[in-house]
């Protein structure tokens, strides 16, 4: 049974993980100001190295929809979206090493109403979430002689921030990816806009008011999701708002070979946009049911994506969490697997739970062993699993299945089972 249907009582994730609903339902946590979720001197985790061949810059972008009103709060004016890129950049530039999230984002991140306590456990004021650093360069010019890459898209769970898999996001630009991390306002639990606002999430509130028809909520989170990508997808291709990157980033991006991946909510926001939008040729999902609650709870409604299916390549990457698994054990991925007409995969990475395939799998551990977070905390987080199996198997697979279809390298690695990956369990 779909998590949201557990009641409104607590915090929810939707089946399978997929549309985690983070800070939707209300779980409370210990109350903790903002500023003290941030401050100096608590314990903080490391992010692993990317191993490609390229170092990685970096540079966020502001970003206003001139043709649609903020779908959650349409008196607010059009819609704003924030997007980070992450690309192969020149070495010894430079510069300074951009933070894992932006210092207000964190501060919320970490307060007892982020995403830190809700989604992923972790005390409110425990952590030091603003002190992780990435491995890239803020605005460090494209690596010279490069060429064009392919670009990927990446989707966080609903009320993740786009900061949210970072790990796996610089290692995709370490191997030869622009990568275009998006925010949806309102829905992440925070995020930090130009003249110091920090736009925070909408869905508790929707969620403790009586009446709430959950499935409705979700769907109008799908759809601004989806709009947003397709936005973004309209921004890249417009040559002047490229003009502003980073030198060199506007013209090292193919924009014929563009592929979509997400975690969660993400992940049916990957499919659900290829499903829209012809421009994305293959997408992942990790971990992203492709359904919605029935009105009143009861019962459930498929996505168009699965009901329609997809003639383009796509990857289900599952946990073993209790309502995940491999497309047999997922109504939702069932359909989209019988309904489809272009290559599909579907991996199950063994002993892991939903948050596995994210930042949690660097983290968490850390935090952990700092006494930040209680050892079962970690277990119910990642499952069994080995934290940096889990993270070389993400990454390994996710690179996989986009250097075979966007850029024609087959390692072979989707063949089927490998000796590389025993954690990986596939399935036909």
């Amino acid at each position: 049974m779909p998590a949201y249907e557990r009641g409104l009582k607590r915090r929810a994730v939707i089946a399978a993980g997929a549309l985690a609903v983070t800070c939707l339902l209300g779980t409370t946590a210990p109350e903790a100001d903002a500023r003290e979720a941030a401050g100096a001197g608590r314990p903080h985790g490391d992010l692993p190295a990317p191993t490609g061949p390229y170092a990685v810059g970096t540079t966020a972008r502001h970003l206003v929809d001139d043709g649609r009103r903020d779908p959650w709060r349409p008196g607010s004016g059009h819609r704003e979206v924030m997007v980070s890129f992450w690309y192969p950049a020149e070495r010894g530039h430079g510069g300074r090493t951009a933070r894992h999230m932006d210092e207000r984002a964190a501060a919320h991140f970490g307060s007892a109403r982020g995403a830190g306590p809700l989604n992923y456990g972790v005390p409110a004021g425990k952590a030091d979430w603003a002190a992780t650093r990435t491995h890239a360069t803020v605005d460090a010019p494209v690596a010279r002689g490069s060429g064009k890459h392919p670009v990927v898209l990446y989707s966080a769970g609903l009320g993740d921030p786009r900061t949210w898999n970072t790990g796996l996001v610089e290692d995709l630009a370490s191997r030869g990816y622009v990568v275009v991390t998006v925010d949806h306002t309102y829905d992440s639990s925070e995020v930090a806009l130009p003249g110091g606002r920090l736009a925070t999430s909408v869905l508790p509130e929707l969620a403790r008011k009586p009446g709430t028809d959950i499935g409705a909520v979700l769907r109008k989170a799908m759809k601004a999701r989806v709009d947003d990508t397709r936005f973004v997808l309209d921004t890249l291709g417009n040559a002047k708002r490229r003009a502003s990157l980073p030198p060199g980033l506007s013209n090292a991006m193919d924009l014929r070979r563009v592929g979509m991946a997400g975690h969660s909510a993400g992940g049916f926001t990957a499919v659900q946009t290829m499903h829209d939008d012809r421009r994305i040729r293959a997408g992942i999902d990790m971990d992203g049911t492709l359904e919605f609650p029935g009105p009143g709870g009861s019962g459930s409604e498929l996505g168009t994506v699965a009901r329609d299916g997809l003639d383009r390549p796509f990857l289900l990457m599952g946990t073993e969490s209790p309502d995940s698994g491999d497309h047999s054990r997922q109504p939702s991925w069932a359909a989209l697997w019988k309904n489809s007409t272009g290559w599909r995969g579907d991996v199950t990475l063994r002993g892991s739970r939903h948050g596995s395939l994210t930042d949690a799998s660097s983290l968490l551990p850390s935090l952990a062993a700092q006494g930040a977070v209680p050892p079962e905390t970690v277990r119910d987080q990642l499952g069994t699993v080995r934290p940096e199996r889990a993270v070389a198997a993400t990454r390994a697979y996710v690179a996989a299945f986009f250097d075979r279809f966007l850029k024609g390298r087959d390692d072979h690695l989707l063949d089927g089972p490998s000796d590389r990956f025993p954690e990986m369990r596939f399935a036909r």
